[in-house]
C-alpha cells in the first residue's frame, strides 16, 4: 500500500482497528498498567473468522492507541480498553468508559452516536485523499439499548476498508466496539458484530 498522506493512513488504520498496520501497536499496550474495569469481550465472543483464532491483549486503562475513527476524540482519559486481533486483515477494539451517573452516561452515549451517525462526512472532509460513504443497522434491545453503525472507506491509493461500529449502555457503563478488515460492505459480518455487540453490553453488569 502506497500512503501518500500520514493522516489519511491514521484515519484508514484507525477504522482498520487491528488490521495488518493496527496490529503493530498491540505490543506497546501491554505494557501498560491493567485494570479491574466492567468486564470485556473474549476472544472467542468476536464475529468468527473463516481461517483465524481472535486473539486478545489485556485490559488496559486509558485511551486506545490510535484512537479509533469518528469516536475517538471523545473518549476521557478515565477509559479503559482492550484490542483485538487475527493472523490475517481483521482486528477489533473494545473501549468502556464509567461515568459518575446514569444521567452522564446517557449523555455520553448520545454524543458517541451524534458523531458515528456524521462519520463518513468528517472523515472525507479531514482527509481530501478518502471516499467514506456508512450505514446504519438500527437499534439493538439490549439493557439501555446498543445502536450499529458501518463506515466503508476508499483511499486514492487504493486502500479499501469496512468498519462496524457500536455504541452500548447499561446504567452508568458505556461500551464501544469496533470491528475492521479490508473490504467493503459486503464483507462486513453485520449479523455476528450485532451479536457481538449485545454479549459487550450484557458483560457491563
Amino acid at each position: 500500500m502506497h500512503v501518500r498522506n500520514r493522516g489519511a493512513r491514521a484515519a484508514v488504520t484507525a477504522l482498520a482497528a487491528g488490521a495488518a498496520v493496527a496490529v503493530a501497536a498491540v505490543p506497546a499496550t501491554a505494557a501498560t498498567p491493567q485494570i479491574d474495569p466492567p468486564a470485556f469481550l473474549e476472544p472467542a465472543e468476536l464475529p468468527p473468522h473463516p481461517t483465524s483464532d481472535w486473539y486478545a491483549g489485556p485490559v488496559t486503562a486509558g485511551q486506545p492507541e490510535p484512537l479509533p475513527m469518528c469516536v475517538g476524540e471523545a473518549l476521557p482519559s478515565t477509559a479503559s480498553h482492550r484490542r483485538y486481533w487475527t493472523e490475517y486483515d481483521t482486528g477489533a477494539l473494545q473501549v468502556t468508559v464509567v461515568e459518575r451517573s446514569p444521567r452522564q452516561a446517557r449523555e455520553f452515549a448520545a454524543l458517541l452516536r451524534k458523531n458515528l451517525a456524521d462519520c463518513a462526512r468528517k472523515v472525507m472532509e479531514q482527509y481530501p485523499d478518502i471516499t467514506a460513504t456508512q450505514k446504519y443497522y438500527g437499534r439493538l434491545n439490549v439493557e439501555e439499548g446498543a445502536h450499529v453503525y458501518g463506515v466503508h472507506t476508499v483511499a486514492e491509493w487504493g486502500a479499501s476498508d469496512i468498519g462496524l461500529f457500536s455504541v452500548g449502555r447499561d446504567g452508568r457503563t458505556v461500551t464501544v466496539v469496533q470491528w475492521g478488515q479490508m473490504g467493503t460492505f459486503a464483507h462486513a459480518q453485520v449479523a455476528d458484530f450485532k451479536a457481538t455487540t449485545v454479549t459487550a453490553v450484557d458483560k457491563l453488569n
